[in-house]
């Protein structure tokens, strides 16, 4: 049964990952981008009533937001194939999506500007977009240094190329895809009922953390090295500082998902070290 659930997902990931799919999601976005647009300008001119979602809609620039949106959505469904790779590449995803965030904060904020002549009505504006965009260049520069570092790291790690470990990690993927959907459907019917669209995504890293748990205790069956556990569980911990910072005003998020991604690249540094001086015992127990 297990297996026949992780060659549905295998084909899934092939399927998705095929130049056609890419392409065909790239003007999927740029269609919405175009039609939301359009559509926004005949709200904003009344030329039409689309009830509940004039107040959005009456924005010129909200299809920027629109589209970030929907690049966030799939970015989050491209997290989940990561996933049974590599635990550092699922982590390093998911700071790649809170950068993706903070720069769709700042769009959202963008869209909003109703006037760019008078400072004081939109200097608070302004403010948070300077501050998402700064926040959202932090993470990318930072998350370089820390993939770099994690690529020499997994080269050194043989116990995760365990098929058993793979295949319990594609399950949790195939665990994360369902309770993406499930997600993504009660936020379309809030959306329907009330014209206001959700944005779960500290829903769905609610469900990440627990997944991540569960891949941290059962990477215990083929290592009970300290550094690898202690490097592992780490990781959770920044899913759940990048958890919260979903959570926190505009500001403290930003400063928040900063000093989390320092956290991840010091990790990685000081891991790095020390595979360079411990003996491999040490390193393969």
């Amino acid at each position: 049964m297990i297996k026949r659930i992780i060659k549905i997902f295998d084909k899934q990931v092939l399927f998705l990952e095929s130049p056609k799919v890419t392409q065909n999601i790239s003007s999927f976005l740029v269609l919405s981008f175009i039609a939301t647009g359009i559509c926004s300008l005949l709200v904003y001119y009344q030329f039409i009533s689309i009830g509940r979602f004039n107040t959005v809609f009456k924005h010129p620039f909200f299809a920027i937001e629109v589209a970030f949106t929907i690049l966030l959505i799939l970015e989050l469904l491209s997290l989940i194939f990561v996933l049974p790779k590599s635990v550092s590449r699922s982590l390093g995803k998911q700071f790649e999506l809170l950068s993706l965030i903070f720069l769709r904060d700042a769009f959202k904020e963008f869209s909003h500007l109703d006037s760019f002549l008078l400072w004081e009505d939109s200097k608070a504006t302004i403010i948070s977009m300077i501050t998402h965009s700064f926040g959202a260049l932090i993470i990318f520069t930072l998350m370089g240094f820390t993939q770099r570092l994690n690529r020499k790291i997994r080269l050194s790690e043989t116990f995760v190329n365990q098929t058993q470990f793979v295949r319990v990690k594609k399950f949790l993927a195939l665990f994360l895809l369902i309770a993406f959907f499930f997600i993504g459907i009660r936020d379309t019917i809030v959306l329907i009922q009330t014209g206001k669209y959700l944005h779960s995504f500290d829903t769905f890293y609610t469900v990440l953390i627990f997944s991540d748990i569960v891949i941290v205790l059962f990477a215990l069956r083929y290592t009970i090295n300290y550094y690898r556990v202690f490097r592992y569980t780490a990781f959770v911990l920044a899913t759940i500082l990048i958890r919260i910072s979903l959570t926190l005003e505009t500001y403290y998020n930003v400063i928040l998902g900063v000093i989390t991604t320092i956290f991840v690249l010091l990790l990685s540094i000081v891991y790095n070290h020390l595979q360079k001086w411990l003996t491999d015992r040490e390193l393969k127990n």
